[in-house]
């Protein structure tokens, strides 16, 4: 069959997505990006929040609408909503053929060829080892899971619903892994879980993420390694200390913290408070000099007020984090938090949402003319023809949520490859340059 992915949600979703994609060419499938050639369409679908449930739905619909045309033969919804909701939706979408879990990604070549109209076992299911994978990120990068799932439970979270408990992939086959996306080109590791920072608790019985990072830091090739979903609890100094000392892990880390207000904190079931975050950024920013710390933060938490709204931005004037992405509280059925009294106007959650992304916005700035007049490299990964210019990404910008660097140059610049470019200008959000031969 000629099959159509399509990948919704996160960058752990995307890595499924290309995993299946393997298994299908493997298997002789070919693969293509026009729905209108397409004999069989696999929608790989995104559950966390309302609004990436609704663009899953949405795609469902206009993919299904291709079977009335007649031309397609079969359309198989996977992921976190065919997880999540896989009764509600063969029975309301009867154009779908076949629902396939969350991590039975490994089932898609008999979800191809089966009259089943369900695939999809426990949530704690764990996928063996699998080699075959299509990577589609451009430019010299991709995604390294880690590990699958959560322990958590946060109030307001569904993912270890969706995703089952805490599982890291063996360290042997993320290096063996990681030497063929090497080998293929792959310049820029980015390594994603759920939770990154309690690698190896479970089949090893220690975080073992700096050893990982260590023999990772081996292969040939790689030039840059970035971490991901850091959760503040469980950065060791032994972490730092790796961060620091290895010349390839990009000094750069994400570390949701989700908001800074002790009383919301213990709400949302987090495991840290104000004060333990406050001192680990000074220890992060003492210990590596350069670090570029990025963070997320949740607004209208239920019982939320105004004072906690206040403190939240007197965190960020404090603590001017390099990145800041902002969420709006969005009540997901099955989590403790849809209960809790005192639910936040939608209004006003975004309302407090803007005051914090306003403010974040002038301590990016400020930042990001310090840069000005420095030379930084850049993984250059595409062209703007109108605009004459190439677009990449220093070791601050993580790919898809952070800013980005336009260059100018005189001569072409293959996308996947490393530029010196002298920071010339900066505004909130990105950086402008020029090459340095």
């Amino acid at each position: 069959m000629k099959v159509l992915l399509i990948s919704l949600g996160c960058d752990k979703n995307l890595v499924d997505s290309e995993v299946m994609l393997g298994l299908l060419n493997a298997a002789g499938h070919e693969i293509t990006n026009d729905e209108n050639e397409a004999d069989a369409v696999v929608i790989n679908t995104c559950a966390f929040i309302k609004d990436a449930q609704e663009e899953s739905i949405n795609t469902i619909i206009e993919m299904g609408a291709l079977k009335k045309n007649g031309r397609l033969k079969k359309l198989i919804v996977a992921g976190c909503l065919a997880q999540r909701y896989q009764d509600e939706i063969l029975k309301e979408m009867p154009e779908i053929d076949v629902v396939l879990g969350a991590t039975n990604y490994d089932r898609i070549i008999e979800a191809i060829g089966t009259e089943e109209a369900s695939i999809v076992d426990d949530i704690n299911y764990m996928p063996e080892n699998i080699e075959e994978r299509i990577v589609t990120t451009n430019s010299g990068m991709a995604y390294l899971k880690i590990a699958e799932g959560c322990n958590k439970h946060c109030t307001y979270c569904v993912i270890p619903q969706l995703r089952g408990n805490y599982r890291s992939i063996p360290m042997d086959f993320l290096v063996s892994s990681a030497k063929r996306l090497a080998a293929d080109g792959v310049r820029e590791l980015v390594l994603v879980a759920q939770e990154t920072t309690l690698y190896g608790m479970d089949i090893y019985g220690e975080k073992k993420l700096p050893k990982l990072l260590g023999a990772l830091c081996d292969i040939e090739g790689l030039e840059w390694i970035r971490l991901l979903y850091c959760y503040p609890e469980e950065i060791t100094d032994e972490l730092i200390e790796t961060i620091a000392k290895q010349p390839k892990i990009c000094k750069y880390i994400d570390m949701p913290i989700q908001h800074s207000e002790d009383t919301v904190l213990r709400r949302m079931g987090r495991r840290t408070n104000r004060k333990d975050l406050t001192e680990l950024i000074a220890k992060l920013r003492d210990k590596i000099p350069d670090i570029a710390i990025r963070t997320t933060l949740i607004t209208g938490f239920p019982g939320e007020t105004e004072e906690e709204h206040q403190g939240v931005l007197d965190f960020i004037d404090e603590c001017e984090f390099d990145r800041l992405g902002v969420f709006t509280y969005s009540k997901e059925e099955g989590t403790p938090a849809a209960s809790f009294d005192n639910q936040v106007d939608e209004t006003l959650a975004e309302k407090w949402r803007e005051d914090i992304m306003l403010l974040q916005q002038d301590v990016s700035y400020e930042k990001n003319q310090t840069f000005v007049g420095s030379i930084m490299k850049v993984l250059i990964e595409g062209y703007l023809a109108d605009d004459d210019v190439y677009v990449g990404r220093s070791f601050r910008d993580a790919p898809s949520v952070d800013g980005m660097v336009f260059v100018h140059a005189d001569r072409e610049l293959m996308s996947g490859t490393f530029a010196d470019v002298k920071i010339i200008d900066g505004n909130e959000y990105d950086l402008t340059g020029e090459l340095v031969e």
